[in-house]
């Protein structure tokens, strides 16, 4: 692991920050030793997302960052934009990092390394440009080969109700649960952030074109389990099988992993899908309805509720896992404040 700083001005802590909020919660790949956002300097990153320090400052400015914190070898862009572009105001601070000598890892759309610019300055410099969400080579590509259902594992996509709800990090946290408990888990990501904390299986699979996006995810599953023959394969979400905008990554999860059950995260107090929700504000979906379309299009179940506790007291995340337990007979836990031990219960029932 190398020391890398995230920066995410102005965004830390939000949906749009969603890449710097899961580097400082998990990472195998970086040792995140700081985030740059000048909004929230001077704060615990840990305790400005969780309200628990993990030792991770945030800085002001890259040159506050670099004179507190020796051997920073990464620079990472830690936003997720609506369309994947690079914010205009992040170019200078880019370029700067590159005239530091530092190695730029981004997880956008708009690739770094086929930016003239950037790319020139990169290699005058001798630094690496990683664009995370970069696919293979088209002729490398697989296609779909009904693959999955015939493996030896559970398969356990989390999937969620709305985009930037939290399936990656419920995904992470439970995976670590499994193998803490003996059950031998992998997890295989499928976006930038989960490819950048490290995951070892895993596509970046909205920048990958239709024909191969299932097979794509579906090599990476059969490859996790060709190596570690685990018990169980814990599947990252990404957006809702319901949302307008995010037409494929529930729907590619589904048919590449071929689920044998299912945990639907949700945010029972956010209003409006995370897409244009200052703007286009599309309401949130009915949660039973939700789990209702999972079920009917991936001919399996879900089997417990995970809750993303935004905008939500104490109580009134107690009082939500007590309803929903009774209304859907379901286990249902907030991982980052309960812990994952009902739903490895509940995985333990399925083996």
């Amino acid at each position: 692991m190398e020391n890398a700083v995230v920066y995410c001005e102005g965004k830390f802590g939000t949906s749009t920050g969603k890449t710097a909020n899961g580097l400082v919660r998990y990472s195998r790949r970086f040792r995140i030793v700081g985030v740059i956002d000048s909004t929230k300097a001077g704060r615990d990153a840990g305790e400005v997302l969780d309200g628990v320090p993990k030792g991770i400052p945030v800085y002001s400015t890259l040159e506050e960052a670099l004179a507190t914190t020796e051997n920073v070898k990464y620079f990472i862009v830690g936003v997720a934009t609506i369309g994947g572009l690079l914010p205009q105001e992040y170019r200078e601070i880019v370029k700067k990092a590159i005239s530091q000598g530092m190695n730029v890892v981004s997880g956008l759309h708009e690739y770094l390394s086929e930016d003239r610019e950037i790319a020139a300055l990169a290699a005058e410099h001798g630094v690496k440009l990683i664009d995370v969400r970069k696919p293979r080579p088209l002729k490398e590509m697989q296609q779909f080969r009904n693959l999955s259902r015939g493996l030896g594992c559970l398969r356990i996509p989390v999937l969620g109700t709305d985009g930037s709800i939290g399936k990656r990090t419920t995904a992470l946290i439970v995976t670590d649960a499994l193998n803490s408990a003996g059950i031998k888990t992998v997890f295989v990501a499928t976006g930038q952030t989960g490819l950048m904390q490290g995951s070892d299986y895993g596509v970046p699979l909205d920048s990958i074109k239709g024909d191969y996006m299932v097979g794509e995810l579906e090599a990476e599953i059969v490859r996790a389990w060709m190596e570690k023959k685990p018990d169980v394969i814990v599947v990252e979400g990404q957006g809702s099988i319901s949302h307008p905008a995010y037409v494929c990554g529930t729907r590619a999860i589904i048919m590449a992993s071929q689920p044998t059950g299912i945990i639907c995260q949700h945010a029972p107090k956010r209003g409006y899908r995370n897409f244009g929700r200052d703007t286009l504000k599309l309401p949130m979906p009915d949660l039973r309805k939700e789990i209702a379309m999972l079920e009917i299009f991936s001919d399996s179940k879900v089997f417990a509720i995970t809750l993303n506790h935004e905008n939500m007291t104490k109580e009134e995340i107690e009082e939500y896992v007590k309803i929903y337990e009774r209304d859907f007979g379901l286990p249902c836990c907030d991982v980052l404040v309960h812990g994952a031990a009902k739903i490895v219960e509940a995985i333990k029932g399925m083996l």
